[in-house]
């Protein structure tokens, strides 16, 4: 009897399990998988962002239990309800709750005095903007960071190279500097040159210099040009006239002090009128140059104060100026080089080394200014995210302008006291919705996309 009773127990237990099963599965079916929610009582508040009853599809659900459409009142929130949207395809409205034709979510109702005059907004609850994280920035009006930072190196000052030339047919007797990089001081000799050429033109002034007689004077200076012609300087031929004797070698030396920067020639080797024999670079001064990002090399002028510190030599600052902006930008880091012209006393700045440096500005004219984390570079325009009322989100186009410390110069688009969104702009901008929006942007050239059955535009 007792095995007959549980049996029976079993059973009716498994139907019972079934019928609840078909049950839910109905429901769910027309949407009544969420339970009722209690009409508001007298005075519920009206804002929504004060509700504290399901939104969203929660709220599509329940208005499908209850065959709510566009046009009736909300009985819990006491709203008319204008439509029904998804969020993720903005500019399309339903006349009947149920799942969205788009995305696998329900639509959403939209209550009336909640809709924007402009379609191309969107609405983001406080709960999600809670969640989102979503900051937003005050548009200023103020002037850009009148600093900009750049990482250069140091390099010669190429307008300070010499380059020492034979003046004279010859050959190279022996060489008193040797390697490249060697210090060269001023005056100190450089080459000594054997050249025949000097030695017939000494004779021939040696001999006229010697005659007697009138006309004896013009002999003499055709003499003296032809020693001109030979190679030889004014100081030369004045060495050679006071001491009266031939010199067939002649010492070139330094014009400049520095270092050897290249060595074109050695012993024994020949060489001819105008043959560069070594270049000598001075080291007076040097060449800074550092690398600017593009959007900020605008800020630059010729002539701008900048200083200079490097880690090689701690505790020391250079001053300068911007002496030129190079008319190149690199591929690769859309950067330009700014060059500046730094005196090198002691010759504690070589070639190579590193250097932080700052250029100054003048101040510039006031401007509207926002952060450059709120601006969306599309490629084809710049658009930035506009906070509005109720938790709207608007795309607007702007003109950005100069950009320098985060901040970024707003030509045109926006004013003074608006609010642009920093953080989360992206979320809010998604795929989907960007294109909804973006064709907006240019609504008279874009065709109406096919309207799904009982969508209203």
């Amino acid at each position: 009897m007792k095995r007959k009773t549980l049996i029976v127990s079993v059973g009716l237990a498994f139907v019972a399990g079934v019928i609840a099963a078909a049950s839910w599965w109905f429901g769910m079916q027309r949407g009544e998988a969420l339970p009722a929610v209690p009409a508001a009582a007298p005075g519920a508040a009206t804002d929504p962002s004060q509700w504290t009853i399901p939104q969203g599809e929660e709220a599509t659900r329940r208005h499908i239990r209850e065959g709510l459409k566009a046009g009736d009142v909300d009985p819990v929130t006491g709203q008319r309800i204008a439509n029904y949207h998804d969020p993720m395809v903005p500019g399309k409205n339903f006349e009947v709750p149920g799942k969205s034709p788009f995305m696998e979510m329900m639509l959403v109702p939209r209550y009336a005095g909640t809709e924007s005059s402009d379609t191309g907004t969107v609405s983001v609850s406080p709960r999600i903007r809670q969640n989102l994280g979503l900051r937003t920035a005050p548009v200023v009006e103020g002037t850009l960071a009148s600093e900009v930072r750049a990482v250069g190196t140091v390099a010669w000052n190429e307008r300070e190279q010499v380059i020492v030339s034979s003046r004279a047919m010859g050959f190279v007797e022996k060489l008193h500097v040797r390697a490249t990089l060697d210090r060269v001081a001023a005056g100190a000799p450089l080459v000594d040159i054997h050249a025949p050429d000097w030695v017939a033109a000494q004779e021939e002034y040696l001999a006229v210099a010697r005659m007697g007689g009138a006309g004896v004077d013009v002999l003499r200076d055709a003499a003296r040009s032809r020693l001109r012609q030979a190679g030889m300087s004014e100081a030369q031929i004045e060495g050679f006239i006071a001491g009266g004797v031939v010199q067939a070698r002649i010492t070139l030396a330094a014009p400049i002090g520095g270092v050897l920067a290249e060595l074109m020639v050695r012993e024994g080797a020949t060489v001819m009128p105008g043959m560069g024999l070594m270049k000598l670079q001075g080291t007076g001064s040097v060449w800074v140059e550092g690398q600017v990002p593009e959007t900020q090399a605008a800020l630059l002028r010729p002539g701008a104060e900048a200083t200079a510190i490097s880690p090689a030599v701690p505790g020391r600052m250079w001053r300068g100026r911007v002496q030129a902006l190079l008319p190149d930008v690199d591929a690769a880091t859309r950067t330009r080089k700014a060059r500046l012209e730094i005196a090198n006393a002691g010759g504690m700045l070589v070639p190579g080394m590193s250097v932080q440096m700052r250029f100054m500005r003048p101040m510039a004219k006031p401007a509207l200014l926002v952060p450059s984390d709120a601006v969306i570079h599309t490629g084809r325009r710049s658009v930035v995210m506009l906070a509005e009322d109720e938790g709207r989100f608007r795309p607007v186009e702007v003109t950005a302008g100069l950009e320098s410390g985060g901040q970024t110069e707003i030509v045109s688009g926006l004013r003074a006291g608006q609010r642009v969104v920093l953080s989360g702009q992206f979320l809010i901008d998604s795929e989907a919705s960007l294109r909804g929006l973006e064709a907006r942007l240019n609504e008279p050239t874009v065709p109406p996309a096919a309207a799904a059955p009982g969508a209203t535009r």
